[in-house]
């Protein structure tokens, strides 16, 4: 990175004063998250390293309370479902509050707000689902993962999108409301609350409970969130300064696989109910291979279907897929 371009980041240039705010939800994972940003764009412009220039701090954390982490005790769909992690986050960049936020992608509408953009993605964590199983649960195995649950057992889970491919091959299970941070979760699980619950493996790494896992499951067989495990970070269009710096420390892998997961996903706009999952990823030629996933939340009907193309038609190849699952769908589940 050049001097000129690392003293654009910083306060004296049009006017910018530091500190730089980061905008983030409060939860451990998104505050790991969001000082991970932190390390990795230090690294990229050494000046940034700095914890201080001066007595000023270069980066702030401002931890912004959204409605999705407000409401707890209802599921995500039936409070409005889209954007809820990220609403109030847009209206304090909006506000000048805040110069950059940090996302879990998969909580980020596939159509930003006006004046803001998806600046950069990072290098994506493992995207796969993970069970964590309760004590009522059997060894875990493998090659047959969800046969270690108990007939009839009770499934924590907020997801519509788990809940629905759960449903798909275990109709015997039953769905119960879980929320809350993966703490939460895990220990509600652990101690016979639920026979089982699914959390983002991508989650438990970065917090450093991978070993909770009872088991992983394969994404073929458990279609993740589109961008599952990638954290995005956004800024002001107008900020392009800062969208210059971002587009240092962006992942080209990961911008490839969110690019075609985010095209099929808007393609599809589904209600917050509709059950969508999506899934990129490299082949060992070097193309990409898509999975989409379309659901009932009952598991009554699903339908999944793949596509394979170059890195570089990723918008077109989640367009495609996304035109194709909602050609073959019932009408309805759209609605």
């Amino acid at each position: 990175m050049s001097v000129s371009l690392a003293q654009a980041a910083v306060p004296k240039h049009q006017g910018r004063r530091l500190p730089l705010r980061v905008g983030t939800r409060g939860s451990p994972l998104a505050l790991v998250q969001t000082r991970h940003f932190v390390d990795v764009i230090g690294t990229f412009c050494p000046v940034l390293k700095m914890p201080f220039m001066g007595d000023v701090p270069v980066f702030q954390e401002h931890v912004i309370r959204t409605t999705g982490d407000a409401e707890q005790s209802r599921r995500l769909a039936e409070i409005g479902g889209k954007g809820l992690f990220a609403k109030e986050i847009h209206e304090a960049m909006l506000d000048r509050r805040i110069d950059f936020a940090v996302h879990s992608l998969k909580d980020l509408e596939t159509a930003m707000p006006p004046g803001i953009v998806l600046a950069c993605t990072l290098a994506r964590e493992d995207a796969r689902d993970a069970l964590i199983l309760g004590p009522a649960c059997a060894a875990g195995d493998p090659a047959d993962p969800l046969a270690c649950l108990p007939a009839g057992g009770v499934i924590g889970t907020s997801s519509v999108r788990r809940q629905a491919q759960l449903l798909h091959q275990r109709p015997d299970l039953k769905i119960a409301l879980l929320r809350g941070n993966v703490q939460t979760r895990l220990e509600r699980t652990e101690r016979g609350d639920f026979a089982a619950s699914l959390l983002a493996l991508a989650g438990l790494k970065r917090l450093g409970f991978a070993e909770r896992a009872g088991l992983v499951l394969d994404p073929e067989t458990m279609v993740p969130a589109a961008c599952q495990g990638i954290v995005g970070v956004t800024v002001r269009e107008a900020d392009t300064e800062l969208r210059e710096l971002l587009s240092g420390i962006e992942d080209l892998g990961a911008r490839a696989v969110s690019t075609a997961e985010r095209s099929m996903l808007a393609f599809l706009d589904g209600s917050c109910r509709t059950p969508i999952g999506g899934h990129a990823r490299f082949l060992p030629d070097g193309r990409l291979h898509l999975t989409g996933l379309v659901a009932r939340e009952d598991g009554s009907f699903l339908l999944k279907r793949s596509v394979v193309g170059a890195p570089e038609d990723g918008a077109r190849m989640g367009a495609e897929l996304g035109a194709e699952l909602r050609a073959d769908s019932p009408a309805d589940l759209f609605a």
